[in-house]
Parts: C-alpha cells; structure tokens; sequence
C-alpha cells in the first residue's frame, strides 16, 4: 500500500464550485458509509455549502435509537439460571448491534459520528457487561454526536458503562481511584502530558469521588453516594476549592480551551481528512488551528466546526481524496451502499463477524484507546483476511441473485448508455464507483478489463463487426454474460489497493 504523505495546502475558505461526481462521493464516503449511484447523481451540481448543511441538519434532527425492552432491565429481570440468562443476554447484544449496524448503512452523518466517538470516549462491553449500560451509553452517543461537547463528555462520565469501565464505582472519598480521572485528561479532553499534572489527576480523581452507588440487584444504574464523597478542598489546573463532578467539567473547559480545542480537532482533523495531521509538505496544523479557533469560539459546540471543515477547499482538496484506509465497517458497508445490492439481517451479522475477525468489534474497542485505524489495518494478516471475507460477501449477493450485479453496472454507467455494447464504458464506470479515484496505472485498469472480458468469449464479440450491421453482439442489458462479468470484476476490484481506499 502506497504512503501517502499530506500534501494538501488548500485552506479553510468555502469550496464553492459545484460538485462534481468524484467529490460528491468523496463528501459521502467521509460523513457516512457512502452512498448510490442516485444519491450520488443527485448531489452532483450541488454546492458543498448546501450539502452539508442539509447533511448536518439530518443529523441534528435525527432521534437517537428506540429503547429496546430491556434497556431498564437489572439482573433480576433474567433467568435465575446462568445459562439461560447468558443465552438472554447475548441475543439482546446480537439484536442491539443489528439495529445500531442496520443505523450505520442509512444514517450518514449522525451514525458516522457515533461510530468515530465510540472509539474516543471508549468503553468495552465485555468489562462492564451490561445491556441496559450498553443502551445507555449507545443512546449518549447518538444523542451528543454533533452537540456541545463540554456536555457530551460530562454526560457520558457518569453513564454507568464509563463508571463501571474506568473504576469510577471504585473511587471512594477516603481511597480514590485515579482511572476515569487520568483517562478524562490523557485521552478524553486534553491529550498525553498536555496541561496537567499528576497532581492534577490526583485531586480530579478526589472530586469525581462519591458515584459508587450499585444497587443490590446488580446490573443497576450506578448512583452518588455523598457520604463517600471526598469533601475536603482540591486544587485542580491551579482552580482551588471543594469541588465535585460538575466544578471539574466547569474548570477544566475554563482552564483549558485551547489544549482541549487542538487536541480533538486533531482527532477530527485526522479521522476526515487524512491520517497524518503534522506532514510538514502540507498546512494542516494551520487548518487544525483554524478548527480548533472557531471550536471555542463556538462554546464547544461540534457543528459549528465540523460544517466549516465540510464545506472547505481543503476538505475537497484533491490531496483529501482516497488517502485514507477502510475500516472493516467501511469496506463491507461502503460496498452496500455503493452496490445498491439487497442485505438483509444475516448480511449485517457477516458484516460484524469479519469485522470482527479483522481487528473492529463493535463496542468492544481494543483497549481504553481505541483502535488505532488506518494503516494498522492493513497488516499482512488483515490484509489477506479484507481479501477473502470481501469475495465470500460478493458470492453471497451473486449467489442470492446474479441480476443485481447486471443492475449495478446499469446504474453506474447511467441512462444513456445503460444497454452499452463497449464494455471499456461499463469497468470505468464500476471502477470509478467503487474506488476513489480509480486505478492507478493503465494497465491495472487493463487488467480489470481482463477479468471482465470473460476467457471464454472472442475478443470479437464486443466489436460491431461481429454483429453486421449492428453494434456488436454483446449488450449490457440484453446479453447473457453481464451479471457474471460484473461480479468477477468486483471480486478482482477487491483485491486492489485502491478499492481499500475512501
């Protein structure tokens, strides 16, 4: 896989030419899991500025999962056999990630960001074990995910799934646990050593102290308990005083803007336009500061920032596209979308267990970190696991019903040439479909032409001197070979390198 080095010095100034179809897929691929053929056709014309107002505005509108019926449950809502609760418990896990999965192929920006805050405000479903925890925490994802972040992250500290993952039910007054204190500043808010002390971590750890309460039944929402509250004063980034949870939130925005601004419009910066923020070739320290400025500006509120890197001639900078590697989510769920091919449930189910097998569990991070994406991806393991579970999932649809295949090359070369007899019109089509910016060299895209033109046809039989008269023997709508051409295209697309790329 190439390296691909941040070039990119366009700036933070509108992009105001209309869209065309590469930059329309490109803003697609990035704020979801891509998008049709139609989809992509109807944003074309339109301006960046348009776009992603009305994609902002979907998300900010759009209600956050329905609680199953188990989200209040506790333990005593489940078989007193362990066996038969366990078995409970996994088939609500099962249907929670398939209804949150099911969100991630339709929901475009909303879901594209609680997927991306998942893996920032981490927690692991196997520590904590919980399902109505997990509820919760999913619902403070979705509900936050373009909101006001000082707020996103006060709430989610005392989601019981963060209180149980980082030991906060074990940070009591007189024998506080450093844990959720460290991890606020290090990787939350702030970054590795980036304004704070150990103290300072000490002291916060004292403040946050008191929420220990776990109920009798087990499984129960977690509670503050102020006896066990360490009441006595703290002085935290230099603010001295008896502070509690919301007086650390308070101070730590107050103290500490500009480091908590830089910090996650780096992680902003790095997940939507290029993996590496600090190539000195391009300027993208400038327009992570840039962010950062209007971030604070805005009293921390998401939109504001993130619209102003959507619409931006450096988000649409030709250096911006096709540099960053698929996740496993990406390369399974972009293919859905950008296929049109009909995915039911036990779709989605292989979906989560290739991810899964290549590194990406939902809600079940590596570590308190997260996964740490892009090349590490794409290590010769992985890469060989991208490569078989990618043809498994394309047999699938061909195996279900090989027309699609037939309909998707119809779709991507258009109206006009949807009964084409060149077949060079319809691999650039699907080529540049499923790929960024199509294949690198001519003779990659000679040699899907190859896997196209299936061995046993004559090279003549795409040339209207075949047929006298007419333009040639094979048609795209009409001949017998399409649907099969058009999956072993795809299974060789696969196998690129660009087809790894958004």
């Amino acid at each position: 896989m190439e390296y691909f080095v941040n070039c990119n010095t366009s700036t933070l100034a509108p992009y105001t030419t209309p869209l065309d179809k590469l930059r329309a897929a490109h803003l697609y691929r990035r704020l979801g899991f891509s998008a049709s053929v139609q989809t992509i056709d109807q944003a074309v014309g339109q301006t960046a500025g348009t776009l992603v107002d009305n994609l902002i505005n979907e998300a900010l509108a759009m209600p956050a999962l329905a609680p199953p019926v188990w989200a209040d449950w506790n333990n005593s809502n489940y078989p007193a056999d362990d066996d038969l609760a366990r078995q409970m418990r996994n088939a609500q896990r099962a249907e929670w990630r398939l209804a949150y999965t099911n969100g991630l192929v339709t929901n475009n920006l909303r879901d594209r960001l609680s997927f991306f805050w998942s893996n920032h405000l981490v927690t692991e479903l196997d520590i904590y074990d919980c399902n109505s925890f997990l509820y919760y925490y999913v619902n403070c994802l979705q509900r936050n995910s373009l909101g006001n972040f000082k707020t996103f992250v006060s709430e989610m500290g005392l989601t019981s799934a963060m209180l149980y993952y980082l030991d906060g039910v074990y940070n009591n007054g007189n024998n506080p646990n450093e844990n959720y204190a460290r991890e606020l500043y290090e990787l939350f808010t702030l970054g590795e050593g980036n304004g704070y002390t150990e103290q300072d971590i000490i002291e916060t750890a004292r403040a946050l102290s008191g929420y220990v309460e776990r109920g009798e039944l087990g499984c129960e929402p977690v509670a503050f308990d102020a006896t066990r509250h360490d009441a006595g004063t703290k002085t935290i980034l230099g603010q001295t005083g008896n502070w509690g949870y919301d007086e650390v939130m308070d101070i730590l925005f107050q103290e500490r803007p500009n480091e908590i601004a830089g910090f996650i419009c780096q992680k902003l910066y790095e997940f939507f336009v290029h993996p590496d923020s600090d190539d000195d070739a391009g300027n993208a320290q400038a327009i992570i500061s840039g962010m950062a400025s209007t971030f604070v500006a805005n009293n921390f509120e998401l939109a504001p920032v993130l619209s102003q890197l959507f619409k931006s001639q450096h988000f649409f900078d030709e250096d911006a596209i096709g540099v960053i590697i698929k996740s496993p989510f990406d390369m399974y769920l972009n293919l859905l979308n950008e296929s049109g091919f009909t995915f039911n449930d036990d779709t989605l189910n292989f979906v989560m267990s290739s991810s899964n097998l290549l590194g990406q569990t939902l809600f079940d991070p590596t570590d308190v970190a997260g996964w740490q994406r892009d090349r590490q991806w794409i290590n010769t393991n992985f890469m060989i696991g991208r490569w078989l579970t990618s043809e498994v999932f394309l047999e699938a649809f061909y195996q279900s019903d090989p027309e699609q295949f037939r309909t998707l090359a119809m779709d991507a070369v258009g109206p006009a040439d949807s009964n084409t007899s060149n077949p060079e019109t319809v691999v650039r089509a699907i080529v540049d479909k499923l790929t960024p910016k199509g294949l690198l060299t001519q003779q990659d895209f000679d040699n899907a032409m190859d896997a196209f033109k299936i061995e046993d046809v004559p090279e003549d039989y795409y040339s209207p001197d075949y047929y006298p008269g007419g333009s040639g023997l094979w048609m795209l709508a009409v001949s017998q070979e399409p649907p099969l051409q058009v999956f072993l295209l795809l299974m060789h697309l696969s196998r690129q390198p660009e087809f790894q790329l958004k």
